[in-house]
């Protein structure tokens, strides 16, 4: 018999079987359900930046915007205005002029600024330097800042990992903001809560009710709340309780109403010429520069729950510098404390999923209104505080879910990593912490030397989160095998965003309308 073809082959040595390599084992991950790419823009908003509502909407989700930057507002006055002797009326006063700053500042930001969807009201990082100024003078005096067009170049020391405490504490840092002050009168604050969280599950009964829930539904949630405020006060239920139970519960204790003028135009040096000291300009300094670093971080959320690409570096000095003009119009103008974004109002965007711009310039109108014409806007301004802090509980914990979100651009299984972005969050928690809560009603911090404008500097500083994760984060990230980790850092992906013309997209949501960077100075646009 002759052999066949095939007894010529031979099989392999077992050497060489040996040193095949088998094949690698399926990845369990597959097997287990889908995985998601990283995405630079979120997909799931009704409208994003410069998309609009119909005109009808558009007004009702301006209302909303306005209703939501009223809690803060109302919230700083009614703290300051009190230890500085005022009385209700001053109080409201103060309030109309912090509303009259609040469209005028946000107007600006909004055109020529980061022209992101973002309120721009009243800031509490102003509050102790405001405090150290009463207990000089223990009568109304406030002092104004420079701005200053620097700010990009700081940012562009950020990377993914160091941004996501940044945004993240923006939000959860306001928690003394959100239970604690919905406990203040829990029988308000947390039906509030609750009913805020029934939406979610309401919208999806019936197609017809989803959009008007998703967009209105925290308008629907205040009305009800606040009628149901109403009835209790009117009905007694708070006649024999203590006096703070009383501030915080009836809707008639705030006085405003009564108090309010009419007509009030706010106008420059309207509670008489400033008065300086070099103490005060240092300490707002420091406030100056925590507003900044506050405001940074929101204009990354506020970004991302527009539809818009990160603002670029360029973007970033040009709003920080504007904020500066702003911050010197507060001063002018005798508004009790300086500007930052607002982050109540980016959490709206992503409650409602509507990012326009349109919707945050109308609601300027509603704040210029309701500054004006006093007496209608002391109306919505004794809402009771807990109902909006039932709000923050959402807003903030939307804020806060956003930052966390940036973590897709960088290597999530780096401990290197872990490691600084833990360090970051923790002490972003813990110092501010430290210092909150060992500082006295009139202001005192925990730092006390002979020199007030340095204490006022150091506590004002110390006492931010999202600051002090602007210090530690990059600090670690920049120093820390920042050579040897750039991929895993996220920095191919973020050092497009820190040149003008890195992205293509950055003029079709950054570019200046009208043709404004014809004439606008270079370093500014």
């Amino acid at each position: 018999m002759g052999e066949t073809a095939h007894d010529h082959h031979q099989p392999p040595p077992p050497q060489a079987a040996a040193a095949a390599a088998p094949p690698p084992p399926p990845s369990l991950a597959l097997s287990r359900g889908p995985t998601w790419t990283p995405a630079e823009q979120l997909q799931q908003l009704q409208y994003c930046i410069h998309s609009n509502p119909s005109w009808p909407e558009t007004c009702l989700l301006a209302f909303q915007h306005y209703i939501v930057m009223l809690g803060t507002t109302v919230l700083i006055a009614r703290y300051l205005v009190p230890q500085m002797g005022g009385r209700p009326g001053d109080t409201a006063h103060v309030i109309q002029t912090m509303l009259f700053m609040t469209g005028i500042n946000t107007l600006l930001q909004t055109i020529i600024g980061t022209r992101l969807p973002t309120v721009m009201g009243p800031s509490y990082a102003f509050v102790l330097p405001v405090l150290s100024i009463i207990r000089d003078y223990n009568n109304e005096s406030f002092s104004n800042e420079h701005d200053r067009f620097a700010w990009g170049n700081l940012t562009r020391f950020l990377s993914p990992i160091t941004v996501v405490p940044v945004v993240s504490l923006v939000g959860l840092g306001l928690f003394m903001r959100g239970f604690p002050l919905l406990a203040s009168c829990v029988e308000i604050g947390l039906p509030m809560l609750i009913l805020l969280i029934i939406c979610q599950y309401l919208k999806n009964l019936h197609p017809g009710a989803h959009p008007v829930l998703e967009r209105f539904g925290l308008l629907v949630c205040v009305g009800i709340i606040w009628a149901f405020a109403a009835i209790l006060t009117v009905s007694g239920a708070y006649n024999n309780v203590k006096q703070q139970t009383k501030q915080s519960c009836r809707t008639d204790r705030s006085y405003f109403i009564s108090s309010a003028a009419w007509v009030k135009i706010p106008y420059p040096f309207q509670w008489g010429a400033p008065i300086f000291r070099a103490s005060h300009v240092f300490g707002m300094i420091g406030a100056a520069l925590v507003s900044s670093a506050e405001s940074t971080g929101t204009f990354f959320a506020a970004a991302r729950l527009a539809g818009a690409t990160h603002p670029p570096a360029h973007v970033l000095s040009r709003s920080i510098g504007l904020q500066g003009v702003s911050l010197l119009l507060d001063g002018i103008f005798g508004a009790a404390v300086g500007t930052t974004a607002s982050v109540e109002n980016v959490g709206l965007l992503g409650l409602t999923h509507i990012g326009s711009r349109r919707v945050v310039q109308v609601s300027t109108a509603f704040m210029f209104f309701f500054s004006i014409f006093g007496k209608f806007g002391a109306l919505f301004a004794s809402i009771p505080l807990p109902i909006f802090a039932a709000i923050y509980c959402v807003l903030f914990g939307i804020v806060a879910a956003v930052g966390i979100s940036f973590i897709q651009f960088s290597n999530n299984n780096s401990m290197r990593n872990h490691y600084v972005l833990g360090l970051a969050l923790f002490l972003g928690i813990s110092i501010p912490q430290y210092f909150v809560s060992n500082t006295t009603g009139d202001g005192h911090g925990p730092v006390r030397t002979d020199g007030g404008w340095f204490n006022d500097i150091l506590n004002t500083l110390f006492s931010s989160p999202p600051t002090v994760a602007m210090i530690v984060g990059p600090l670690l990230d920049n120093t820390l095998e920042s050579r040897q980790t750039i991929n895993d850092r996220g920095i191919p992906w973020w050092k497009p965003f820190q040149n003008r013309k890195g992205d293509v997209r950055t003029d079709e949501f950054y570019s200046m309308p009208l043709k404004i960077n014809e004439w606008m100075p270079t370093r500014f646009l």
